[in-house]
């Protein structure tokens, strides 16, 4: 059936009962839409991101790239990086037939304790804006839609589900709501997420004023407003304040409660028709809708996947995740966004010619990525040590490091393998509840997830894991997972059950219960696991996250350390690795303190004491805790580097790759050191009292005690002079000098310190230079318009004030006052 623009896709409307047009507005599948032949609409398929893309599956499925986390690639203050990513990310979905990817997520970290900071690009809404809006461009040039996500102030993951967000409206609109608006404007995301949380007592599924008013009203958004999963909570409410459609489905709080409601007259047919046609024209956006007028966005991908609207547009290959190209660009992608945080007497780039003693868990088992629905099954993670010793050889010695989680993770480096095919990871069976096996498959993460599709012909009922045991000694064995289980151990037995705490949603898939004990084990023998699935019908009772736990028992952490020590004693340089894992930087769950978890501290402090020089590199996305700064040498922020992470530390360490990053989320030098700081909701309210003083802006007010690092802050590997400082019809221009003895990168920031203390110091644009030693060039930064404005129940100028030019609030090399 043919279709013309807004007045055909009306047509097809028109065509449909209204069970007809309800029904398609609920998914069909966890990560599907519905289809309806009769109008020519196939199904349109989903996938989480923002990291890479899974497919429309919560675990398993193909290997995908996976890329350096959004904050890591912000760090570089780049839009065509961040455009760049998004092509990937398109490249992917192409490949695996996704139409729409999940992100990219604009939610601001007012406090550095939210467990999804990770997922996020910065906690100033313009640096967010303006990078999110080149992915989604870039996304969507290459006809893949951009879910905009979490619409809004779901910046923590404490009872995210039922807490309320309480926050002013001039907080709301200059500070919250700011890169959703920039988004919108820049780049026209074809969709955009609604969140679990309430706004001002309001579930953000039902908030008639953000989602009709604003969003579809003054921002004139033409997209689709979808559902967070499980989400919604309601039919009519939730229809009439502009939702247009829930995820996942089949099953969900519409269907016949939303036909009933408009047979009722609660809801307008036309309410239903809007949210239909939005979809539509997702669809044909995305090639889904047959010879509509959305095909016109699609023939720029044509050069990647075949015939705009075809099936070959889902079936052509994009580049191999494990390619030479692509290993060499995720390489580059992660390591120039790292950050050089102190280096002092020239410590980095390492001298190729030294000795090094390579320190920690991290280095071993270095993190690419954070936990939850951001998870993706990559090709291969590059560790810092391999990468290293890649570079330099036998000038590496590598040393394990204390523990770092609290607890243990499913079984890595072959300290299980599958008994079929003799490789690492888990054989898994899926059972019905009559015994039919529905699937059996390889494990290499030692997980498997159940119980959240409809692709098989009965429901899973029973998880069956099984492995081969391949070291002798003393080792830690368990299950993750919820559910009734019964254990085998060589020749021993045992049956308990494990269930979640209630206390936050999606913990079956998140944090799920786990039982481990010590064994003493012979190599070869039989571990062998099986879980009944719950019974329940809420979302994920009768599903979850399952897994098998093996690896050699834990050594005592004194013996750790004085390994550590008499390693770095014995070398030229020490370089210590150290950071977060998947147990803070996770979806649902957010942290409680921003130390290093275990004794990692003291690691350093003891490396410290004994090296001649030594570097320590943060593995992780979230600020942390640093006590030992000023007694180390050098610090390299690394991020979560994604699948090319030792390759990307090991070049950045050696100067193959400047470490150009400036800081996007505010370091505080000590727990509570922040405008924002608990994200724990007190009767269910998540007051945000800060206003619009979070991050940088309240520390510059004096909220907060100064912090250890600011936003922004950054050095590089050469150093640099700013003069002449000009404002000029809306820029901002400075002379910039590379006075170091390298080529390098410089990013000029221009900020404006209004002089009404009412209103907060912000970020108003930047510019990057690349320049050779002793090179010089004037940079001119145009400045946002809309960041000259503020919120007074309309938008009013901001009075006179201070414009800066700085490295960082935290290091002014110029200003302009009365502007």
């Amino acid at each position: 059936m043919k279709s013309s623009g807004s007045a055909g896709r009306g047509a097809l409307v028109r065509s449909l009962s209204l069970p007809e047009k309800v029904a398609l507005l609920t998914g069909a599948s966890a990560f599907t839409l519905g289809s309806r032949e009769s109008i020519g609409l196939g199904e349109v398929r989903v996938s989480d991101g923002p990291a890479g893309v899974r497919g429309a599956t919560f675990s398993g499925g193909p290997t995908a790239v996976l890329l350096p986390n959004p904050t890591l690639l912000a760090a570089f203050w780049d839009e065509d990086a961040a455009a760049e990513a998004g092509r990937i990310l398109a490249e992917e979905a192409l490949a695996r037939g996704v139409h729409v990817v999940l992100g990219p997520t604009v939610n601001l970290p007012r406090s550095p304790l939210g467990g999804r900071l990770f997922e996020a690009y910065s906690e100033d809404p313009l640096l967010t804006g303006k990078l999110a809006a080149a992915a989604v461009r870039a996304m969507q040039d290459l006809g893949v839609g951009a879910a905009l996500k979490h619409l809004v102030a779901n910046d923590s993951e404490t009872a995210r589900n039922t807490m309320s967000s309480e926050l002013d409206e001039a907080t709301l609109r200059e500070v919250a709501l700011l890169p959703f608006e920039i988004v919108v404007a820049d780049a026209d995301p074809w969709a955009i997420v609604a969140a679990y949380n309430r706004v001002n007592g309001t579930p953000a599924t039902e908030h008639r004023e953000l989602i009709t008013g604003i969003v579809k009203g003054e921002w004139g958004y033409r997209g689709l407003v979808m559902s967070d999963w499980f989400a919604a909570r309601s039919a009519g409410p939730a229809a009439n304040a502009g939702l247009d459609l829930v995820m996942p489905g089949p099953r969900g709080p519409w269907g016949e409660a939303l036909v009933g409601a408009v047979e009722s007259g609660e809801v307008s047919e036309a309410v239903i028709d809007d949210h239909l046609g939005r979809l539509l024209l997702l669809a044909a956006r995305v090639g889904a809708l047959k010879d509509d007028t959305g095909a016109d966005h699609l023939a720029r991908a044509d050069h990647l996947a075949g015939a705009p609207g075809s099936a070959a547009r889902h079936t052509r290959s994009a580049v191999a995740p494990d390619s030479a190209a692509r290993r060499a660009q995720l390489t580059r992608l992660a390591a120039q966004g790292m950050t050089v945080l102190v280096n002092e007497n020239g410590t980095l780039p390492l001298d190729r010619a030294r000795t090094v003693a390579l320190i920690g868990r991290h280095a071993v088992e270095t993190i690419g990525m954070g936990g939850g629905s951001a998870h993706v099954t990559p090709p291969y993670q590059v560790s810092v040590a391999d990468g290293l010793r890649g570079a330099l050889g036998d000038l590496v010695t590598v040393v394990d490091g204390v523990e770092v989680r609290s607890r243990p993770v499913p079984a890595r480096g072959g300290f299980l393998t599958d008994g079929e095919t003799g490789t690492s990871g888990v054989r898994v069976k899926l059972l019905s509840e009559s015994g039919t096996e529905l699937e059996r498959r390889h494990a290499a993460d030692a997980t498997t997830t159940a119980g959240l599709d409809e692709r098989y012909a009965e429901p899973v009922a029973t998880v069956v894991l099984s492995a081969v045991i391949t070291r002798s000694g003393t080792a830690e064995l368990g299950v993750l997972g919820s559910g009734d289980w019964t254990v085998r151990i060589g020749d021993s037995e045992s049956s308990f059950s494990l269930s979640t705490t209630g206390r936050n949603f999606g913990e079956e898939l998140v944090v799920p219960p786990l039982s481990t004990g010590v064994h003493t084990v012979t190599a070869g023998t039989t571990f062998e696991a099986s879980v009944r699935l719950g019974s329940g019908t809420d979302a994920f009772s009768a599903a979850g996250l399952f897994g098998l736990i093996g690896r050699p028992a834990r050594r005592e952490t004194v013996d750790v350390i004085d390994d550590a020590v008499r390693a770095a004693a014995g070398a030229d340089v020490a370089v210590v690795v150290v950071g977060l894992t998947e147990e803070q930087e996770t979806e649902g769950v957010d942290k409680s303190t921003l130390h290093l978890p275990g004794a990692q501290d003291a690691l350093v402090e003891a490396v410290a004491g004994a090296a001649r020089r030594t570097i320590v590199v943060v593995n992780a996305a979230s600020p942390v805790i640093m006590p030992w700064r000023t007694r180390v040498d050098a610090v390299l922020w690394a991020g979560l580097p994604g699948q090319e992470a030792g390759h990307a530390i090991a070049a950045a360490l050696l100067g193959n790759i400047e470490p150009a990053g400036r800081l996007v989320t505010t370091f505080p030098a000590e727990d509570g050191g922040s405008p924002a700081w608990s994200v724990t909701p007190v009767d269910g309210v998540l007051a945000y009292a800060e206003g619009r003083f979070a991050g940088y802006r309240g520390h510059d007010a004096g909220l907060a005690p100064a912090p250890a690092f600011w936003f922004g802050h950054g050095l590089g590997y050469t150093t640099w002079d700013y003069s002449d400082i000009s404002y000029s019809s809306g820029s901002v221009a400075v002379t910039v000098t590379n006075t170091g003895p390298r080529a390098g990168r410089e990013v000029v920031q221009i900020y404006f310190r209004p002089q009404d203390n009412a209103h907060p110091v912000r970020l108003m644009g930047w510019s990057a230079v690349s320049l050779p030693a002793g090179g010089s060039a004037r940079v001119t930064v145009p400045t946002d318009p809309r960041m000259w404005r503020a919120w007074a129940g309309t938008w009013v100028p901001l009075g006179p004030g201070e414009l800066i030019a700085a490295r960082g609030l935290g290091d002014v090399r110029a200003a302009l006052g009365r502007i």
